[in-house]
């Protein structure tokens, strides 16, 4: 039998303030799986916006913020790749700039974080979540989780046991969708250029659904969808994982 695990949920900016049901998803998904799932209400901003865009000065506050919200735990579970690539690889960097040894340890002794997928395919050994979902799906395979953390085929390992699910393949899956965070804002024509590719090969794929690992993502290439009117809804990973036969019931009706 697995030893407990205590785990505690970065739900991430964006899903907090945009996309809630993502980090609901994540708790039932984890909860159905006898995890023992926290969410520390002090958490902030992982710092992630402050570092990308050169103000690591200003990244020191959140994560203060970080580690002592998630002391304690035994694993950080982050529905983002771009966020968990975030906690893994910036805030060391972050905390050795600040030049204050405290913040130094402490980063050193936090929990490992842990994008969804890795949570689960890695850490709990499961690939069969559980799940029922009976539709056409595509997965998109976002740039941080791709590069950064290399989460490789767990996305779609897992979509593939989730029962009633076709996954049709994505033409030109590993192109970014082109949102990048302030890259969206700074280079907003380039952005969308390259968010009308990604959106066009979600139409080539057949599906009726385009799921990824970040809600950031999926805003981006399902507002094209939308004002295309393509009829191809966009789900997180995370919630097609904690839908079952009651839930796809209870949506459609």
């Amino acid at each position: 039998m697995r030893p407990p695990i205590r785990a505690a949920l970065l739900v991430t900016c964006i899903n907090d303030v945009l996309f809630p049901d993502v980090g609901r998803a994540v708790v039932t998904l984890l909860r159905r799986l006898d995890v023992d799932v926290d969410f520390p209400p002090g958490q902030t901003c992982c710092g992630q916006p402050m570092v990308n865009t050169g103000y690591l000065d200003e990244a020191v506050p959140p994560l203060r913020a970080h580690v002592e919200a998630f002391a304690g735990y035994d694993a950080i579970v982050v529905p983002s790749g771009s966020c968990a690539g975030s906690v893994r690889h910036q805030h060391a960097m972050v905390a050795r700039r600040s030049g204050d040894p405290g913040l130094v340890r402490a980063v050193e002794q936090a929990p490992p974080a842990y994008e969804l997928s890795e949570f689960l395919v890695d850490v709990l050994g499961v690939e069969d979540v559980g799940g029922y979902f009976p539709h056409r799906v595509t997965y998109h395979p976002t740039c941080h989780s791709l590069r950064m953390l290399g989460v490789g085929d767990r996305p779609t390992r897992l979509l593939r046991a989730v029962r009633g699910l076709q996954l049709a393949e994505l033409p030109q899956a590993g192109e970014c969708c082109g949102f990048g965070g302030t890259f969206a804002v700074k280079n907003a024509d380039t952005s969308v250029a390259m968010g009308a590719d990604k959106a066009r090969h979600v139409r080539e794929s057949g599906a009726e659904v385009l799921v990824a690992g970040d809600s950031s993502c999926l805003m981006h290439i399902g507002g094209l969808l939308s004002r295309q009117r393509t009829g191809v809804r966009t789900m997180h990973l995370a919630e097609v994982l904690a839908s079952t036969d009651r839930a796809i019931v209870g949506a459609d009706s």
